[in-house]
């Protein structure tokens, strides 16, 4: 199997696993993953795979800023974060 099939295969498993039960956390997963993933390093794409493995209410309170995450997804959390709140956000 090519890598452009293995990358693509990859990115419809994450598409998936993006959506969730609330359309903001779909919409805000998909566009981080849609825009950042394809320039993001491994060690970003790790910590964006690792985020999609927490519940979604836990996802809700850290990407709306009700609660701080865990400290080895607080970098990716913070990225998605500031792409719709702002950089103080």
């Amino acid at each position: 199997m090519s890598s452009a099939n293995t990358d693509s295969g990859e990115l419809a498993r994450l598409r998936w696993r993006c959506r969730r039960g609330m359309q903001e956390l779909d919409v805000m997963l998909g566009d981080w993953l849609e825009r950042c993933w394809p320039c993001a390093d491994e060690s970003r794409r790790r910590a964006f795979s690792a985020l999609l493995d927490r519940e979604d209410d836990r996802l809700w309170a850290w990407l709306s800023g009700q609660s701080e995450p865990e400290a080895g997804l607080a970098d990716i959390v913070h990225d998605i974060r500031s792409r719709f709140f702002g950089p103080g956000g």
